[in-house]
This record gives structure tokens, sequence and C-alpha cells, in this order.
């Protein structure tokens, strides 16, 4: 407990600021952390609630249009694809060189160890993703999921001069929303013994939570057998002292036992999801969470000034390849929180593009 309290509301920088504002309803929080090291200024919220090419607008409906229109989406598919790996690749993410290890590793046979052939997919899950036809089930998404996520630090922090310094922004404001949230709120229960990351992909929200919380036992789920492969291959050649645990199985309705975590992550999961599977996400992350327990989502600020002011050809691209954009946008996250029992619900503009929300199992 005294290494928690020791780094709460410091970060990875040491430049950040830290102010709280009421909001108008229910008591929740809107916190805002300035990017003082990097930007100079706080992280902007924009004019609307949420961006205009999201939910029922004019513009909304034009580019739903033009994705409905099957020639039109092939080669919409092919161009985001292309930007995605360009401007990685730009920013000295070497995606291509990256995606070629994990394709020629021994990862094959490690899908065997940790894949549960008795898994049924939502239909969601089943439906063309970021550009893959398989979605996440493909070997080829599991292979460049982590130069991918990378890019994810680098566009949200496109001053910082290396993607270990976007990384150190992006991933430590939302580590210490989480540490600062859990030892504010949690009681007596504030110390974190065990954490799952749902939706962990191959493993790099995962391994920064084991990192952070190194005497915590971390456990990595996924609905993709080939990310946890990515995952837990990578993890074999790491020495620690609590070797994460990846499990396979569907975040809505894990088998773990209930009431056995302290903290419950989603990093970038929900805008991934429809609005259905967002509220059976948190309502199986309130069953596992113990009393005092915190979630934690992080991911897009529907008022980001950053994404309301996207160019109309990137939010085009980008919702060619992101089917369920709309109903994250248009979901009250915080609301369904508080539906399915969370209180102490709070949001936290962690980044130019980025919150964190965070809530507590009651006692």
């Amino acid at each position: 407990m005294a290494a928690i309290l020791g780094r709460a509301g410091t970060t990875a920088t040491g430049g950040f600021r830290r102010h709280h504002q009421e909001t108008s309803r229910g008591g929740r929080r809107r916190d805002a952390v300035v990017v003082a090291a990097v930007t100079g200024a706080a992280p902007q919220e924009g004019s609307l609630e949420r961006p205009a090419w999201s939910g029922e607008t004019p513009v909304s409906r034009l580019v739903a249009a033009l994705i409905a229109f099957k020639p039109l989406y092939s080669l919409m598919k092919l161009a985001s694809r292309e930007v995605i790996i360009r401007t990685a690749e730009k920013s000295n993410i070497p995606w291509r060189e990256m995606t070629r290890k994990v394709l020629e590793s021994d990862v094959y046979e490690v899908f065997e160890r940790i894949r549960d052939p008795n898994i049924i997919y939502p239909d969601y899950y089943l439906s063309p993703f970021h550009a893959y036809d398989e979605g996440n089930l493909s070997w080829l998404a599991a292979a460049e999921a982590e130069a991918a996520t990378l890019s994810i630090a680098k566009r949200a922090i496109p001053e910082a001069t290396s993607i270990e310094e976007a990384n150190q922004i992006v991933r430590g404001n939302w580590m210490n929303a989480i540490e600062e949230h859990h030892l504010k709120y949690s009681g007596e229960n504030c110390q974190i013994n065990d954490i799952l990351d749902i939706g962990c992909s191959v493993g790099v929200s995962t391994r920064y939570l084991a990192e952070r919380f190194p005497s915590a036992k971390a456990v990595g789920l996924d609905l993709s057998p080939y990310f946890l492969a990515v995952a837990a291959q990578k993890e074999e050649q790491l020495c620690r002292q609590n070797p994460i645990r990846w499990v396979n199985a569907n975040g809505e309705a894990t088998g773990l036992p209930p009431n056995s975590f302290d903290v419950v992550s989603l990093a970038y999961v929900c805008h991934e999801c429809p609005a259905g599977a967002i509220i059976g996400l948190a309502k199986e992350a309130f069953r596992l969470l113990r009393p005092g327990g915190t979630i934690a989502l992080t991911d897009n600020s529907p008022k980001s000034k950053v994404l309301q002011e996207l160019s109309p050809v990137l939010f085009t691209l980008m919702k060619s390849t992101e089917p369920f954009q709309d109903e994250y946008y248009m979901l009250d996250l915080e609301e369904a929180l508080s539906q399915a029992g969370f209180v102490n619900v709070c949001s936290v503009l962690t980044d130019p593009r980025h919150r964190t929300v965070t809530a507590t199992v009651p006692y």
C-alpha cells in the first residue's frame, strides 16, 4: 500500500496537473488531465456532446450511405488500411517488420494451447472489422495489433518526440486515473491484488498494468485466441514475479468466479462493441469486482475537440472499418455504469483524444 500511496498523483513524465469540475448530472465528475509536458495546454473539449459525424446527423447518414455502397466500401477499407500503415511507419513504428516477426514465430503452437474450442462467438464479433474480413479472428489482425496499438499513442500525442514518450503520456495518465480513483473510493480494500484486463488483445495494456502493479496477479482475457496466442508467446519470453494468466473467453460471460478482482480494465474496447455488448461488459465487471473494486474504461472521448474536428476524409475512412462507432458515441457510458450498479462514476480526459471512465462497486 505504501508503494501505491507513493505513486498516487504522479505520472510517467511528471509533467501533468489535475483539476476537477463537478458536472450537473447525478454528482458525476468530469475531470481533466493537463498534458503540460508535451502540448503545453490541457486537452480541449469540443463544443458538441459528440462528433457531428456520429449518430443520426446528416453527415453521419451520408457517410453510412457511402459505406453501404459495397464497391466503394471495399476501396475505403483498402485506403484506410494503407493510411494507417503509412502513418505508423512515418512515426517510426516498424509495422511490417513487427508483423513479419510474429508471423514467423512459434505463435501457432501457443495458439493450440490457449484456444477454447467451445467458445460461441457473438454475431457482432464475426463481422469484418479493422479492414480484416475475418475481424479479430485472423493471424494478420493479431500480428499487426501491437503496431496498431503503438500508433494510438502517437496519434493522441503527435508532439511527442518518440513513440516511447507518447506511450508514457497516454498510458501513464490512464493508469494514474485508475490508481487515484481506487485510492480515493475503495475504502479498506485499497490494495490492488487482482487485476482483470478484458479485451486485452495482444496484451499491451495487460503488461502495462502488470508492470505498474507488480505485486498483483493480472489476467488478460480476450475472445480472439489469435490475439491471446501473440500475447502469451511474448509473455513467455519475459521474467515476471507474477506471470500474466491468459484466458480465452467472452468478456460478457467470462466464467470467472464473482468478487475475485480489485480492478477490471477495458482499454480501447468499448468503441469496438455495439451498445448492448458494452452494457453486458459493465454488468459482468460488476459481478467480478469485489466491494470497493474499480472498473476503468479508457477509450475515445465523444467530447474530444480533436475527434470532433476530424476531416471528412479521415472520419469516413475510420467509420468504414469501425462498424459500431455510432453506437459507442451515442451511448451514455457513465449512465450505463450507474445502471449496472456502480457508484462514484468519474470521467477523465486523459489525453486530447481519450477519456478514462472509472467507477466503484459499493459495499
